[in-house]
């Protein structure tokens, strides 16, 4: 589909009006919690009124692979005409798409099944490829060209190459960098540069980004040695609050003077602050929008070609999942905002809310109870409800409510012994709470199917609801089996 750049020139996205910044990303992490289509169509139109005018989306497992790379399909990943819907939404709000494709690292997802493990850098972790076989290069190859023949006519193609672990600790690396005199960084940057001369020659007008973090250490001569330059935008990530800033600015001049032309750089709304972050800490990612925005005030202007925002689903591909992407709305809304206008304030606070249909912006705490009308509020409203009102309560009572550890405790249970009148102490908190529960999984579970697969739902629901409901369920009956065995 031509014109995915969201059918609109340069001059018609207004990217002067976003000072230095450039094009402005939203990353959907798709390898967890995959919203439906029905739900991007409600959200992308935010997106863009936020400030957005791209989209980077990474697939993983979602992406409808075919033929030899079929085993790479999840069960509940998008079909091809679900892909096209989303690239045709994309281009109505103006979002230009930038897919991206895992190629070094980061590759579980390809790694972990039976046909592919033979490419593994190390046998024993599926984490990264062996460069050193054919046949992984025709691997990558053959995933290239099936994202690309859904995403014709983009500008870019990011190929990831972040954390690439153990790389350099495989047999054959061990005896390939020796008997070459070369260095791990130097490995890398040969793989990275044959993927990316790959891109820019077999799709004519795609440029590849990648990921910086696996070049930061390099030397400047190794890298303006390797031609990578020449090929490669890299993405500059840093998701913390207190960014460096110096340290950042001193990066992008090194990779200035190694040859690099432009550059990205990657800050984060939600999914950089805990492998199992269930409530956006809207605080700590504006704070690094902000040291980002010092960045950016200190380098050259035509140097940065934009900004992805990112959204972390999972840390990797076998992790649970962190915060939702309805959850960390407010978030996006905050962090896109201070981009646009250069820096957060009062008014920005009051767009966001008004954006949102809040009428309460909290930026410190987790806990906020502000209703909102955006698309999957009622989300946001019913997870924070789990995590602070049944969830820590919860907790509190079963591990440390004095009648149920001292007269009900799991001696007790075993042998079904309690005294009655303990039973009038323990049982009405017990009954009402899991009362609470009930009501409020009853809504999460519709709220979350209107967004989710089902799968997603019961994963969500199995991590972070159902253990501390079946426990107050499993009490409950037997309180009332050990007063059975008392009367």
């Amino acid at each position: 589909m031509d014109g995915q750049h969201g059918g609109s020139s340069n001059d018609e996205r207004n990217p002067e009006k976003k000072g230095d910044v450039g094009m402005i990303l939203v990353h959907l992490d798709l390898k967890g919690a995959p919203p439906k289509v029905s739900y991007l169509a409600e959200v992308l139109p935010l997106f863009s009124a936020l400030g957005a005018n791209g989209l980077l989306i990474e697939f993983e497992d979602t992406f409808p692979y075919y033929s030899e790379l079929l085993p790479l399909r999840a069960t509940h990943a998008y079909s091809p005409q679900e892909v096209r819907e989303l690239l045709r939404l994309a281009q109505i709000n103006h979002l230009e798409v930038i897919p991206l494709i895992q190629t070094f690292g980061h590759l579980e997802f390809v790694l972990k099944h039976r046909e592919f493990a033979h490419l593994r850098e190390v046998p024993t972790y599926p984490n990264s490829l062996n460069t050193h076989k054919e046949e992984s290069h025709q691997l990558l190859q053959a995933m290239i060209r099936q994202m690309m023949e859904l995403h014709p006519g983009v500008r870019w193609l990011h190929i990831g190459s972040d954390e690439v672990y153990y790389l350099g600790e495989g047999e054959e690396s061990k005896k390939y960098l020796p008997e070459n005199g070369l260095a791990v960084e130097d490995l890398f940057m040969s793989h990275l540069k044959r993927v990316a001369a790959h891109v820019v020659s077999t799709y004519p007008g795609v440029r590849p980004i990648a990921w910086d973090d696996m070049l930061r250490s390099a030397r400047a001569q190794s890298l303006t040695d390797s031609g990578v330059a020449q090929l490669v935008e890299p993405m500059i990530w840093d998701y913390t609050p207190d960014l460096d800033v110096d340290s950042r600015v001193a990066l992008i001049e090194k990779y200035t003077k190694c040859g690099f032309q432009k550059i990205w750089l990657a800050s984060a709304f939600k999914g950089a602050t805990g492998a199992c972050q269930q409530l956006t800490r809207i605080g700590h990612h504006l704070e690094n929008h902000r040291r980002w925005l010092q960045v950016m005030q200190r380098i050259p202007h035509n140097t940065l070609q934009g900004v992805a925002v990112t959204g972390w689903q999972r840390y990797d591909h076998f992790s649970v999942l962190c915060e939702l992407l309805p959850v960390g709305m407010p978030s996006l809304a905050v962090c896109l905002q201070t981009l646009k206008n250069g820096s957060f304030s009062e008014q920005v606070a009051t767009s966001v809310q008004d954006l949102l249909g809040m009428s309460h912006l909290d930026t410190e705490n987790c806990s906020s109870e502000a209703l909102g009308s955006f698309p999957g509020s009622d989300v946001l409203t019913l997870i924070t409800q789990v995590m602070f009102f049944l969830k820590t309560p919860t907790q509190d009572f079963l591990e440390r409510n004095q009648f149920v550890t001292g007269w009900f405790s799991p001696f007790h249970r075993k042998r079904k012994m309690i005294n009655p009148v303990m039973v009038q102490q323990i049982e009405p908190e017990a009954v009402s709470l899991l009362s609470n529960w009930t009501l409020v999984l009853g809504d999460l579970q519709a709220a979350l199917l209107k967004i989710f697969s089902a799968n997603t739902v019961e994963e969500w629901m199995e991590e972070h609801s159902l253990p501390y409901y079946l426990q107050l369920q499993e009490l409950v009956q037997d309180l009332n089996t050990a007063l059975e065995n008392q009367t």
